[in-house]
């Protein structure tokens, strides 16, 4: 029996060939950490910053100039795309270190979400699939880092933030580890 079901099995080995797909789907895939940082004592407050433009955003989190400024506006997580074959919990430990210089934050997780969405902002473009690794953590509000890579960082209250405060589409990835916003 040959099934027409398209799993998602990436190779190009001709061994695998009949339960593979072997190219890019059309709207693209990524694969991206986050770090879901809370403030101790208080879970509705989470670390995030406003983007440094100036920063090499291409190398802490695959950005390029443009979406470095239309995102810099608003409050983002601190994440990134995976390197090519970078285990989640590494890119989770590299984002602590070069995004945040908390080289020794101690993460868990992942909790794992996964999405295939059209993109707002392109509405006729074929739908995007995301694969997302939620990383916990929790710090002092007194050790809130001083990082190059952020104009701005801090703790920010989510009942008092609204969603279209958020960058990035971020707001999403704060809903599915659980948190939510007093203002829509």
């Amino acid at each position: 029996m040959t099934t027409d079901r398209r799993f998602s099995r990436f190779s190009k080995s001709r061994d695998t060939a009949a339960f593979s797909v072997t190219e890019i789907p059309a709207g693209g895939v990524c694969l991206s950490a986050f770090l879901i940082v809370t403030e101790a004592g208080h879970p509705t407050k989470l670390l995030m910053g406003h983007m440094n433009p100036e920063a090499p955003w291409d190398d802490l989190g695959a950005l390029d100039p443009s979406r470095v400024e239309v995102h810099s506006r608003g409050w983002m997580l601190p994440s990134s795309h995976l390197i090519f074959q970078e285990s989640p919990g590494d890119a989770a430990r590299r984002i602590a270190r070069e995004q945040l210089d908390l080289p020794d934050l101690p993460l868990t997780g992942p909790l794992v979400v996964s999405e295939a969405y059209t993109p707002r902002r392109f509405p006729d473009a074929p739908k995007h699939w995301d694969i997302e690794f939620l990383f916990r953590g929790e710090l002092p509000a007194a050790e809130v880092p001083h990082s190059a890579a952020w104009a701005e960082l801090a703790f920010v209250d989510l009942r008092r933030t609204a969603k279209s405060e958020i960058a990035r589409s971020h707001e999403d990835v704060i809903e599915s580890a659980g948190l939510g916003f007093g203002r829509d």
